[in-house]
């Protein structure tokens, strides 16, 4: 890392910053998506049976659950910085050996490895911006960043068909590498450190179980926190299974990567009007709609699946709507739920992203073993999902949905 005195005079303006939170937090995006396309090459390949495909995206998924709760606690005593640079190492380092198995099992005991090491690359970008601002303030730059973040599901399925045409799906590992070494360079060159000394927290156990346990416990949090692992989980369930609904459920393998693309447009949309609308009419009033309007088209979804055979064009469009309401929901989330904790922020945010990232990936793996040649056992899933969400939301705001509270400082 550079010296202390470089470190402080480096200035990231707000418009960088929000793209390189975007970059870090997007490389765990692409390790997912970009192998989404070769999950049927790789289970044929390495003798992977029936479902188990899946667990190339589900255990890198729950590792990146289980690896959250450790890094916000350094990233709080030894600063942002350093904790970015130990992910970044080893998801470069992790990438290559993904690259070079020649068994299944230790493919998926990679993958978990990976995700458990490079955790900080999600949690840590929350800290950062939560280091610089507050309230609604919080939520605007999340959905840019979230906005900036998702173009990165919509190209990475088709970034994979393209090398796997050039190279097979080996090199899908090494592109993750050369991406990783791109943004590392980034973020040693311009990335100050954000964590004030007066907020510097003692690496000790008691403190860092007090500190999770208040981020977990805080009731004005822990429902965002849970609503978010919920409807996440149902999405994480479609990611586990797109590659063969849409490729043997609906025929359609070919144009896989511009079908799921597509659907993902829709939360870039939904995270760029959000960006504009949240200051205006607040977190809270934006993603309870949304949470409502999710209910509602699961319910659709759900209908739909059932008709037997449901055509292509109608999970589509439902599937993309869905995907929008998540685009309202996400960054609001957890913007809400990370307010009351400035002075831990790294803590908090370790907390949260375990919870979140653990139970979406065990729901999400779930879901993904339900697979059955149908949308039904996807669908069930959202709608479940979205009601408990709701349940969640109403137990933090004490029944009350659309309160808008006085907005925070940076600091409060």
């Amino acid at each position: 890392m550079a010296s202390s005195r470089t470190a402080t005079e480096r200035v990231l303006g707000e418009r960088e910053l929000i793209v390189l939170m975007a970059l870090l937090m997007s490389l765990q995006a692409f390790g997912i998506d970009a192998m989404l396309p070769a999950l049927g090459v790789i289970s044929t390949e390495l003798s992977a049976g029936g479902n188990d495909r899946q667990l190339v995206i589900g255990a890198y998924f729950l590792g990146a659950g289980v690896g959250a709760f450790f890094p916000g606690a350094f990233a709080d005593r030894f600063g942002r910085r350093p904790v970015l640079a130990l992910g970044l190492v080893s998801y470069i380092v992790l990438s290559l050996a993904c690259a070079l198995a020649t068994d299944f099992w230790v493919l998926v005991a990679l993958r978990v490895i990976q995700g458990i090491t490079c955790a900080g690359l999600s949690v840590v970008p929350a800290a950062i911006v939560r280091d610089r601002v507050g309230g609604d303030r919080m939520a605007k730059m999340m959905s840019l960043i979230m906005m900036i973040f998702l173009l990165v599901p919509i190209l990475a399925p088709a970034v994979g068909q393209g090398i796997m045409m050039v190279a097979g799906w080996r090199a899908i590992f090494g592109a993750m590498a050369v991406m990783a070494l791109g943004v590392g360079f980034w973020v040693w060159l311009r990335l100050p450190e954000t964590l004030a000394a007066e907020n510097v927290q003692e690496i000790d156990p008691a403190t860092i179980l007090r500190n999770m346990g208040r981020a977990l416990s805080e009731r004005t949090a822990i429902g965002y926190v849970i609503g978010s692992a919920l409807v996440f989980g149902s999405l994480f369930g479609f990611l586990n299974s797109s590659q063969q609904l849409i490729g043997e459920t609906f025929g359609a393998g070919n144009y896989f990567a511009l079908i799921f693309g597509g659907a993902v447009v829709g939360m870039v949309a939904a995270n760029f009007t959000n960006s504009r609308i949240v200051e205006r009419f607040g977190a809270r009033r934006v993603s309870h709609t949304a949470l409502l309007a999710f209910i509602v088209i699961s319910t659709a979804q759900l209908w739909s699946a059932s008709q037997a055979p449901q055509s292509l064009p109608e999970f589509i469009i439902l599937m993309s709507l869905s995907m929008a309401m998540l685009g309202f929901i996400g960054a609001n989330f957890s913007s809400i739920a990370m307010q009351p904790f400035f002075h831990i922020a790294g803590a908090a945010s370790s907390g949260q992203t375990a919870l979140r990232m653990s139970t979406g990936a065990i729901l999400g793996s779930t879901i993904g073993y339900l697979f059955d040649g149908t949308a039904v056992p996807l669908a069930s899933a959202m709608l479940s999902c979205g009601l408990l969400a709701l349940a969640a939301i109403l137990f933090s705001e004490r029944g009350k949905l659309f309160s808008r509270p006085n907005a925070p400082g940076p600091n409060d």
